[in-house]
């Protein structure tokens, strides 16, 4: 798939492939990244824009994956990337394991990510300062170093109208998914990741449903300072406990 691009992070230790959510790319993952150090194989990912399906793009990562010599690995899938995650599982994928970075399986509200999808439909005018303004009070919350509020500032600055419209359709592929089967089956190591400040997935039901119907379920950790970005608005916390998990 034209548009889809990989970078690698050379580590010592387990391979961790980053599955990114509704933005689509490693522009938030930064701060997180820096805090895992050498100790992974750090893996990361950049989304086509095109209005494909969930298949097609689990395709495209999976192609790229292979084409790198990337035959296994810990998938941190972060939102809607669990959705790809689960996806690229039930194309073969041996995955280690599982973080589920305010992820989910099928979504407790599809109707909310179509609400969203609407709220996108907003003029870009609009959208591009509130998210700006978002992000500016994340910094100041956060107590953000130097370099990691030039990165934030800069992914907020170069959401354009192609990505707005990638947002919305990602949108449309959570309210379609229903990757039950996929998560039923998977007996490695699964993990839920999340910040208590999470308007956009209701982290109780995920991880209720996770604990009646996932196998490999191991449980949560929810930061209460955090939101739904929680690798982001909570990074050198949640690169500690991911790499508990890993055993890095």
């Amino acid at each position: 798939m034209a548009g889809i691009s990989i970078r690698i992070h050379e580590g010592s230790g387990p391979t961790v492939i980053y599955l990114p959510g509704l933005h689509g790319d490693w522009g938030l993952i930064g701060a997180f990244r820096r805090a895992l150090g050498p100790r992974v194989r750090f893996v990361e990912f950049a989304y086509a824009k095109d209005e494909v399906t969930l298949e097609a793009l689990a395709e495209a990562v999976h192609a790229e994956l292979t084409k790198a010599g990337v035959t296994s690995g810990w998938l941190l899938a972060q939102s809607f990337g669990s959705q790809v995650g689960w996806a690229l599982i039930e194309r073969g994928f041996r995955a280690d394991g599982v973080v589920l970075a305010g992820g989910f399986v099928k979504h407790p509200w599809p109707w909310g990510a179509l609400f969203f999808r609407a709220v996108l439909s907003s003029p870009s005018w609009l959208i591009g300062p509130a998210y700006r303004g978002y992000t500016a009070v994340c910094n100041a919350l956060a107590r953000r170093g130097p370099e990691e509020a030039r990165e934030l500032m800069a992914f907020a600055e170069n959401r354009g109208p192609a990505e707005w419209r990638a947002t919305a359709w990602r949108l449309v592929l959570i309210a379609r998914a229903d990757p039950r089967g996929a998560a039923r089956a998977f007996r490695s190591p699964v993990h839920y990741l999340g910040g208590r400040l999470d308007p956009l997935v209701p982290w109780p039901m995920v991880t209720g449903w996770l604990a009646r119907e996932c196998p490999g379920y191991k449980g949560r950790t929810i930061f209460p300072a955090a939101d739904h970005n929680v690798l982001g608005s909570a990074p050198r916390e949640s690169a500690a406990r991911v790499l508990a998990w890993l055993g890095a």
